[in-house]
């Protein structure tokens, strides 16, 4: 899988928000969007 680079369109997903809620890249289409991902949340290292 290539690296995104700052400015790169993000590529087709879908993923659970906050309330477990399966959301899709689509469903922002013509709105802005922050993405904010933070892997292995509340784990030690």
């Amino acid at each position: 899988m290539a690296t995104l680079q700052s400015g790169d369109l993000a590529p087709a997903f879908s993923a659970p928000d906050q309330n477990d809620t399966i959301v899709n890249l689509t469903d922002f289409k013509g709105r802005k969007l922050f993405i904010f991902f933070y892997p292995k949340a509340n784990t030690g290292g």
